[in-house]
Formats: C-alpha cells, sequence, structure tokens
C-alpha cells in the first residue's frame, strides 16, 4: 500500500493526547470514578498514555484497562475461521465508574458498538465516554466520540493507519490507499 499523507508525527501524537486528557479532567471535574478502558490493540496503548497525560496534569492515577471486543464482532465470520481472542484485563469494577473508552480510530462505529456490548456485559458504568485518536466519517451507526485527536475527511478508498511505538516502532498517523 502507497503512503499518502503523514497526518500526525510523534510530537503531533503526543500533543492530541495530552489535550485529550486535559478534556477528559475538565468534563469530569478531576479523576474522582474516573477510569479508562482501552479497545485491544493500539486503543490499549493509546489508554495507557493518556492515563500518563492526567497522571503529569493532574499527579493522579486513574485504574486502566483493555477490552477485547473479539467475540462481541459482528464481522467475526469474516475476519477468519478462527478468530484470536485475546484477554479482557480491567482489574477493576466498571460498576458506578465514569469510563473513557479509548481507540484509535473511528470509522463506523461497529468497533464500538462491540466494545459497549463488551463493557455492559462486566457491570454498569454511570457513564461511558469515547475518546479516539482518529475520527475518519463514513459511520454506519450512530456513534459520535467525545474526545478526537484529529478530525481526517477521507475516502472509502483510504485506510488510515495509526502506528504506535509500542507495536511499529514508530509513532504517526498515516494514510494509505487500498490497493
Amino acid at each position: 500500500m502507497k503512503e499518502k499523507a503523514k497526518i500526525l508525527d510523534k510530537e503531533a501524537l503526543g500533543r492530541s493526547l495530552l489535550r485529550i486528557a486535559h478534556e477528559i479532567l475538565e468534563k469530569n471535574k478531576g479523576t474522582e470514578s474516573l477510569c479508562l478502558v482501552g479497545i485491544r490493540n493500539r486503543g490499549a496503548y493509546l489508554a495507557q498514555r493518556i492515563a500518563a497525560c492526567i497522571l503529569k496534569i493532574d499527579n493522579a492515577s486513574v485504574p486502566v484497562g483493555i477490552l477485547d471486543i473479539t467475540l462481541y464482532r459482528d464481522d467475526l465470520t469474516l475476519i477468519a475461521a478462527q478468530p484470536v481472542v485475546r484477554k479482557t484485563e480491567i482489574g477493576f469494577d466498571i460498576t458506578d465508574k465514569n469510563i473513557v473508552l479509548v481507540d484509535d480510530v473511528l470509522y463506523s462505529g461497529r468497533t464500538i458498538r462491540a466494545a459497549l456490548d463488551a463493557l455492559i456485559d462486566l457491570g454498569r458504568p454511570q457513564t461511558i465516554q469515547l475518546a479516539v485518536l482518529i475520527d475518519r466519517g463514513h459511520r454506519e451507526l450512530p456513534v459520535r466520540a467525545d474526545y478526537v485527536g484529529k478530525n481526517i475527511p477521507t475516502s472509502l478508498q483510504e485506510i488510515v493507519e495509526v502506528r504506535l511505538a509500542e507495536v511499529d516502532g514508530v509513532d504517526e498517523v498515516v494514510i494509505v490507499d487500498k490497493e
């Protein structure tokens, strides 16, 4: 796939996450009852980074969990005959908490729908908010992010790739053409 444009470099990505952390703190009036839950895979790393920003800003730690949505996907049979199911790692009770669900790219809304189903199976949060690094449009479900790092209008022939150092060895967001 051919890279068309670099949308965020390492510094811009870091600034976006810091801004999201500030917005989360402002909307929730601090960290009381606040928890972050990242959607596996890249959403989990972004949730950890946002938690680190919150610690820097407010000198308060917030619990961070990792949610695996594999079995909740509506396209499970299209992905693979034997999809890889990983572990959900949420070491705290989500009941009556303000949960910020974190993902890398908001596209059709189907991943978020699956994540909401998975989360609700674990308890009844006070609120569920959504933070995404990139909102690329093209919604198929009525899903809207509360916190967005960057809105990127895209065509259906483009793919937004979020590359993180923890997985890809580099921090950047690029647009590539489908082949």
